[in-house]
């Protein structure tokens, strides 16, 4: 893998110009918008934020972003589990985090926060930017939290070995409305 490059600043999202930029890059990689050999080999994003829950978000905590000649090129959004009910379609999630263990303890009574999403422009894809986001939530969020918990549609090949190489272990699968999925976790 190459490594990332000089010129990509890694940072927190500031303003709202960051947060529309995040919702641009979201819009192109969803699910809905792209063709089934691109969700195959590249992967893809399922739920769709707007700009209200992206506030939200970034009020309760920072929201590492990836930028490159100063547009926001990647993003790894953190929901803290008490934002369970903000976004409908991760609702079913958080229901489900609330049944699963940790080691042995129920996984609500650990000190976790959930990746809301993780999304790398295309163009800079297989350069360690992926990785590197993950690095840079350990660096902020590892003294705060001893978990980090999120969940990959099974479909979603990319993603699932990209989070295996980080460092995630599956610990739960399970079918909702809208696909089947693996419920992940890495421990700090």
């Amino acid at each position: 893998m190459t490594l990332v490059t000089d010129d990509i600043q890694f940072g927190t999202a500031q303003t709202e110009e960051d947060l529309k930029q995040i919702l641009t890059l979201q819009k192109r990689n969803l699910k809905s918008e792209i063709s089934a050999q691109i969700k195959k080999e590249q992967g893809f994003l399922t739920v769709s934020h707007s700009m209200e829950e992206l506030l939200v978000m970034m009020q309760s905590t920072p929201q590492i972003i990836a930028k490159h000649k100063g547009e926001v090129i990647a993003f790894a959004l953190a929901m803290l589990p008490e934002l369970g009910k903000l976004v409908s379609d991760l609702k079913p999630m958080f229901e489900i985090l609330d049944s699963l263990s940790w080691d042995g303890r129920p996984l609500p009574e650990t000190n976790y926060y959930v990746m809301g999403q993780i999304c790398v422009d295309v163009g800079f894809r297989g350069a360690g930017v992926f990785d590197q986001l993950y690095q840079e939530h350990r660096k902020l969020y590892a003294g705060l939290y001893d978990i980090c918990i999120t969940e990959i549609s099974a479909a979603n090949f990319r993603s699932q070995r990209a989070h295996e190489r980080v460092g995630f272990k599956t610990i739960h699968v399970h079918r909702d409305h809208v696909d089947e999925w693996n419920v992940v976790g890495w421990k700090f």
